[in-house]
């Protein structure tokens, strides 16, 4: 036994499309610990999507292999993987992605009922969240209710509401301000440290770089430790 979340073992994506291929990640390899957030940088186009969607076990690799708390994710069947989504891995996407007709709080709600959490655990956990990320007088409101930043407050919440032991956060700050993207990272980074979570945050904002604990580099298919 290891003392990390999550281990990525040569990881390789190649897409075939008809006579041609493209190597999309090459031989790609990361272990990330527990208490640990991970920034993941590059140009456009250089596979960091893809190497979020391998991680967070959205997309299978072409080789290679992804253990989450020592389980090889390639090797469990889809309703055993789609089940241990809902259990193990929070996602925090680029937009917030709410459901219009949920308010805040049932947003989280319907997070705890596709896991099969009790209703009064779900509440509690819920009001709990709510409060520790300043959403508490907005949890009846609608998402068009709400800032940007309030938004992406809510995605973090709803991402830890099935307490996850990995959060894969893809550009959480794109479509925010400076000042509410530092804060919605400082959040996210003061959650990992506090409940010792791992995190893995694809971004192209340096200003949040320094609130990480390290940065990788991925460039046409590598990864670099920065």
């Amino acid at each position: 036994m290891n003392n990390h979340k999550l281990v990525l073992e040569n990881i390789s994506k190649i897409y075939n499309d008809g006579d041609s291929s493209v190597k999309v990640l090459d031989q790609i390899s990361l272990q990330v610990k527990a208490g640990e957030l991970v920034a993941v940088v590059g140009p456009s186009g250089s596979g960091k999507s893809t190497f979020l969607s391998i991680a967070g076990a959205l997309l299978s690799p072409t080789s290679g292999r992804v253990l989450l708390d020592n389980i090889e994710l390639n090797k469990l069947p889809t309703h055993k993987l789609n089940d241990f989504r809902l259990s193990k891995i929070g996602f925090i996407f680029q937009m917030s992605n709410l459901i219009p007709y949920l308010t805040v709080k049932d947003q989280l709600i319907l997070i705890s009922e596709l896991a099969g959490i009790e209703s009064k655990i779900a509440n509690k956990k819920a009001n709990q969240l709510l409060e520790k990320l300043g959403l508490s007088k907005r949890k009846m409101n609608y998402p068009e209710k709400l800032s940007g930043g309030e938004r992406q407050r809510v995605a973090i919440a709803r991402a830890l509401m099935n307490d996850p032991e990995i959060i894969f956060a893809d550009e959480p700050t794109a479509s925010l301000d400076a000042e509410r993207g530092r804060t919605v990272v400082e959040m996210l980074s003061k959650e990992v440290k506090q409940s010792q979570k791992a995190a893995i945050m694809v971004t192209h904002d340096k200003r949040m770089l320094d609130l990480c604990d390290r940065v990788v580099y991925i460039e046409n298919g590598k990864l670099t430790e920065m």
